[in-house]
């Protein structure tokens, strides 16, 4: 069985001080839960503070971007191996917003997966597609297409430190969330696809999550489905009192 993972991705909020506080504040509220694996990414500039709060704890940190180079001249960006000093154990790569508000590519993401790959980095590949895309039927093509370029030249038996979340973009911060069919649908054609890329041996040790427009009212829907192995959770996350009930909705 695959442990379920869940994620809250604070994106660009939380300054350093209150990202302390909102960690402080799951770890009571998720004390005691087991046989689940928990993270928070918050901004880089959150990181350091967040992680002093998580240190020693269950609940783990996730940066939400890297770059494609171990070290260099990129103004402004940073490397697996600044995350993993700040006690990174994963990242986000290829989130939506990422790709259409950066215009980040497949082949870059693909550049990223590879170097948190080369540290001590779990990435957590995010892949979905358009609404024009879902209402044309296209969904798959898309999904395949994401896969393939995203995950290119990875070895076999580094597929279980990555983890796939299907984020629909139109589901991303819609407060629509995909029907539970369609996302289980959508799992299997991704859960098919790493079987044809690394082998059914790896692939089934791969966890596939939703994301879009999780609450704790909808949460148990998905988490009901073994194709769900967890969930990447946005502006819900933000709130300890939801993101606990989330975490506690019957994984």
């Amino acid at each position: 069985m695959r442990t379920p993972l869940l994620v809250g991705n604070w994106k660009m909020n939380t300054l350093a001080a209150e990202g302390a506080v909102l960690a402080a504040d799951l770890l009571q509220r998720l004390k005691g839960l087991q046989n689940i694996d928990l993270v928070v990414a918050p901004p880089f500039t959150s990181l350091d503070a967040v992680g002093r709060v998580l240190k020693g704890t269950t609940l783990r940190l996730a940066a939400q971007d890297l770059h494609w180079e171990d070290r260099g001249a990129y103004t402004g960006c940073i490397s697996h191996s600044m995350l993993e000093h700040l006690g990174c154990t994963y990242v986000l790569v290829g989130h939506s917003e990422r790709r259409k508000l950066c215009t980040e590519t497949d082949h870059l993401v693909n550049r990223k997966i590879h170097a948190a790959l080369r540290g001590g980095l779990r990435p957590i590949l995010c892949v979905g597609e358009e609404q024009s895309e879902r209402d044309s039927g296209r969904y798959r093509e898309v999904l395949l297409r994401q896969l393939d370029r995203a995950l290119e030249d990875i070895p076999a038996e580094s597929a279980a430190r990555i983890a796939v979340a299907y984020e629909p973009v139109w589901a991303i911060g819609t407060g629509r969330a995909a029907r539970v069919e369609d996302a289980v649908e959508a799992h299997r054609v991704v859960r098919h696809q790493l079987e044809l890329l690394f082998g059914t041996r790896a692939a089934q040790e791969m966890r596939i999550l939703y994301g879009g427009s999780i609450t704790a009212a909808n949460v148990a829907r998905y988490a009901s489905d073994p194709q769900v192995d967890g969930v990447l959770v946005g502006g819900a996350s933000l709130n300890a009192e939801e993101f606990a009930a989330i975490a506690r909705s019957g994984w």
